[in-house]
């Protein structure tokens, strides 16, 4: 049996996509398909003491409406340095920063590539790391897909990494075709976000929402009690 994850790579996302990772056996960064404005891809979400706030890294969109997200370009060379003071002025008094801080400040010492998705893939590998993850990462673009249906195209990702069970975020079932999965023997297991518990958070109300380092300045090596992943 082998369990694999298509998604979209995401910036420091929050906890629930690491549960995703933690799940299967291997990822495939989803990357070869067209880049979205305003959303996951390139920014997230923070507590501050004025409510949640956006941390978006800029990339270059002008006159690219086709672009995919492995070709889209960051357009500002110390967007690292930024993104790190601004956590650094809103997190310096959670209960872990001082755990955690050198940590994600190396995180955003080495975040100097130019493409969004390398810079994604950092994150995302690292942070992994960090939480005791041993999921395999590879980019869908590494496979040579010549199919447009978008379900085939997910169905020989699946093929050509011997997947046998297919996860995917619960939004997909508006969409899939899951007779072409069947077809090829593969189960699909849609993720369940509900049910997670609150930990300590600074700036309240509580938001699940957030980016994971959220969770890492507030609750340091204890994080993995607070993700539902862990305890399966």
């Amino acid at each position: 049996m082998k369990k694999v994850l298509i998604t979209q790579s995401n910036y420091i996302p929050w906890k629930g996509y690491f549960d995703s990772i933690n799940l299967v056996d291997e990822v495939i960064l989803y990357d070869d398909v067209q880049y979205t404005k305003r959303d996951w891809r390139n920014r997230n979400m923070i507590k501050t003491p004025q409510g949640v706030a956006w941390l978006s890294i800029p990339v270059e969109v002008k006159g690219k409406f086709l672009q995919k997200i492995d070709e889209t370009r960051i357009s500002e060379r110390n967007w690292n340095e930024k993104h790190w003071k601004t956590l650094n002025s809103n997190y310096s008094k959670a209960p872990c920063f001082k755990e955690v801080k050198d940590f994600v400040a190396s995180l955003y010492i080495g975040a100097t590539m130019e493409l969004l998705s390398e810079v994604n893939y950092w994150f995302l590998t690292e942070l992994s790391k960090w939480l005791g993850i041993q999921t395999k990462f590879r980019f869908s673009g590494q496979f040579h897909l010549a199919e447009e249906n978008p379900t085939q195209r997910l169905v020989l990702l699946c093929k050509k990494t011997d997947a046998t069970h297919y996860f995917s975020g619960p939004a997909a079932k508006a969409y899939l075709e899951p007779d072409r999965f069947e077809k090829e023997s593969i189960d699909i297991t849609y993720l369940n976000y509900d049910g997670y518990q609150e930990y300590p958070q600074l700036n309240p109300p509580f938001s699940h929402s957030v980016t994971i380092l959220d969770l890492l300045f507030n609750t340091g090596k204890n994080s993995p009690r607070y993700m539902k992943s862990f305890s399966q």
